[in-house]
């Protein structure tokens, strides 16, 4: 379940929404809501699809090795969805093992020893355990995960499952993995989305994606996106603010209360500004501690759902930047 926004569905799209919706069905198997969630910002929706596509679906690098490090990014993060989604989509892919171990978070139960290295290493900064040829595709899996674990905390419910009851949980699980397998395994030629955006210069901070020119690709066009969209729903004064605060080290595992960023934001003395800059404080570092009443509080400044979905956007996507950086040192 989507909260507090009003999506585009696969029916009412048109234009371009309907052409990069039409892509993701054909390439994921369905229209998912960490997609749907982008879909009032056409240009934000092609950026994050293209970021995920380009990373995660294809390329050189097995999936189940980045799908793997897309559950345990989504476990570090604490996002409940996307640790879900990840294990149906390793059952897809008919890996249940992996799916078991991950989802239960015992990295020590999974049996091939490359993917146990390479999740260790993006959890935990031990030596490298991937060539530079594989970089760009495992770190912009990690990247494009720890943007969307934040986009997903405070957008979406806490399963895509359509009951959280255990008892239901396995058969569920299973007829969802059916769903997607014939996706998982339908092959796709790299770069294939790049066409919904023009090309961008890729930022440095982003050279761990140099050497795989479709995940170049995608990510200089979604950051490019981002940077627009960031500007157009917070302040500059909100901005500065909170890269000042990842500049100073965010990894993914620190605690970041509402009591801290109140006395963050209340440096700024408006309103306005303070609702935009706890928001985007907890998105970046703590998603999962924001509630309906820190939307609610940005919401009665900026009451546009395109605001509240390109403030988030711009909040996740700077911590993910400052992260990738982190795991590429």
């Amino acid at each position: 379940m989507i909260k507090y926004i009003h999506p585009v569905s696969p029916k009412q799209a048109e234009g371009s929404v309907a052409e990069i919706y039409g892509q993701i069905k054909r390439d994921f198997g369905r229209v998912v809501e960490p997609f749907l969630l982008h879909s009032q910002l056409p240009e934000l929706l092609a950026g994050a699809w293209m970021a995920c596509r380009e990373t995660e679906l294809v390329g050189n690098v097995p999936r189940s090795i980045k799908e793997a490090v897309a559950a345990a990014v989504s476990t570090q993060n604490q996002c409940p969805y996307c640790v879900d989604a990840h294990s149906i989509m390793l059952r897809a892919g008919g890996d249940k093992k992996l799916a078991q171990a991950v989802e239960m978070g015992r990295l020590g139960q999974i049996e091939d020893e490359q993917t146990k290295a390479i999740v260790n290493r993006i959890l935990n900064g031990t030596d490298t355990a991937f060539t530079a040829a594989e970089a760009p595709e495992i770190v912009g899996t990690a990247v494009y995960f720890h943007y969307i674990n934040r986009m997903a905390n405070v957008l979406l419910s806490e399963t895509p499952l359509p009951s959280s009851n255990r008892l239901l949980r396995g058969g569920l699980m299973g007829v969802a993995a059916s769903m997607f397998s014939e996706a998982v395994k339908l092959p796709k030629t790299v770069g294939d989305s790049l066409e919904f955006l023009p090309h961008a210069d890729l930022p440095k901070d982003l050279n761990w994606a140099r050497g795989a020119d479709h995940v170049a690709g995608a990510f200089a066009r979604f950051a490019k996106v981002v940077e627009i969209d960031g500007a157009y729903a917070l302040p500059n004064e909100v901005q500065r603010l909170v890269e000042e605060q990842i500049s100073r080290g965010i990894d993914g595992k620190i605690e970041f209360t509402a009591k801290e960023a109140a006395e963050l934001t209340g440096k700024l003395r408006d309103e306005a500004l303070e609702a935009a800059a706890k928001l985007a404080l907890l998105t970046a570092f703590a998603s999962y501690r924001v509630d309906e009443q820190t939307v609610a509080a940005f919401r009665k400044h900026y009451p546009e759902d395109e605001k509240l979905v390109a403030a988030l956007a711009w909040a996740s996507f700077t911590a993910a930047r400052k992260i990738g950086s982190q795991i590429n040192k």
